[in-house]
């Protein structure tokens, strides 16, 4: 059984304010909120493609959902529920912000069979996020975390590295209070200089110096190996490419790659390969987790390639007995 999320976006719906790196209409390539005909129709295109007998859900992204008048906000939960209903759908995620969590909103998911909230944290360093816009405080994340996760919601916590003022020991320290903080399951997104963003306005003006792409790798490989031992499920690693993105149209700047979720695998892997250190072996066999064989590979076998000059055959196995970054190393 696969599990797919049917997303239906809604950028900048009911934001209370504009982030400095936010344009979600150029981010998600939505230029404005679905009607409800039209995320019906969102829906019904996703499911055709969808075989029977998987795990599915629908979630609404791309802005603060819970912010929405409690009108329109129960008329898209009501939508969505009906596929619940009928049994093709299981359950329903949202995204929202931190600060528009409180037990009646909450009472109103809880009726809906919502089941997961995700909160655009993005960092719990507060100079992070009073230079990046975002209008609420770590502890406000804290709170709203405590909230959901002691009402039964799974909770998931997104962050961002590379933001004004944020370094690496801040998105490490980020990423331990998501673990503290018992998060279900986090997307991480370097930052990238979105046109038409007050972060471009500082860019151009050299006020503000994105991460290159080879640093924003590095960072990130640093903080998967903290999830992935916490057990805390990571959904996604880089921005999905819309076409404004993927033909430069709506990129000023920064680490934006179509392969980045791959190339942050790889440099883990091969930050664990580094510490192979016999010489004059003719071959190398590396046992690697379940489905982790082309991520050990590396992005364009670049793994693959350097343990080459080491040995003169390297084969990558898999095994259901590794977990996580566990791996056996035999040569001969």
């Amino acid at each position: 059984m696969r599990h797919f999320t049917i997303p239906v976006f809604v950028p900048e719906l009911a934001c209370p304010n504009r982030c400095i790196f936010c344009n979600q209409r150029q981010i998600s390539g939505t230029l404005c909120q679905p009607g409800l005909g039209e995320a019906n129709e969102i829906i019904e295109k996703h499911l055709s493609t969808i075989p029977a007998g998987n795990d599915v859900e629908i979630g609404f992204f791309g802005g603060n959902f819970t912010g929405i008048e409690p009108e329109l906000q129960e008329n898209y939960l009501r939508l969505a529920r009906r596929f619940i209903e009928q049994g093709r759908v299981k359950s329903i995620r949202l995204s929202t912000r931190p600060d528009y969590i409180n037990s009646s909103v909450l009472d109103l998911l809880e009726k809906y069979s919502v089941s997961t909230i995700e909160l655009g944290a993005q960092s719990l360093d507060e100079e992070v996020l009073k230079l990046s816009g975002r209008g609420h405080t770590a502890a406000e994340v804290e709170t709203a975390s405590c909230l959901i996760r002691e009402r039964g919601f799974s909770l998931g916590l997104q962050m961002m590295i590379g933001l004004p003022g944020d370094t690496r020991e801040k998105s490490i320290h980020t990423a331990r209070e998501f673990i503290r903080l018992g998060a279900h399951c986090t997307r991480i997104y370097p930052t990238l200089v979105i046109n038409d963003t007050v972060l471009q306005q500082q860019y151009l003006a050299g006020h503000y110096v994105p991460l290159s792409l080879e640093e924003a790798v590095s960072r990130v490989a640093d903080l998967v190996p903290l999830f992935v031992e916490a057990g805390i499920r990571i959904l996604r690693i880089g921005l999905h490419p819309s076409e404004g993105l993927l033909n430069g149209e709506n990129l000023a700047g920064g680490p934006f790659h179509v392969a980045f979720g791959e190339m942050v695998y790889s440099e883990i892997w091969n930050r664990l390969f580094s510490v192979i250190s016999v010489r004059n072996q003719n071959s190398l066999t590396l046992t690697v987790p379940a489905g982790m064989r082309n991520a050990a590979i590396g992005h364009k076998a670049l793994n693959r390639i350097r343990l080459q000059q080491q040995f003169r055959n390297v084969k990558f196995v898999e095994s259901t007995d590794l977990n996580g970054f566990e791996f056996y190393a035999d040569s001969c």
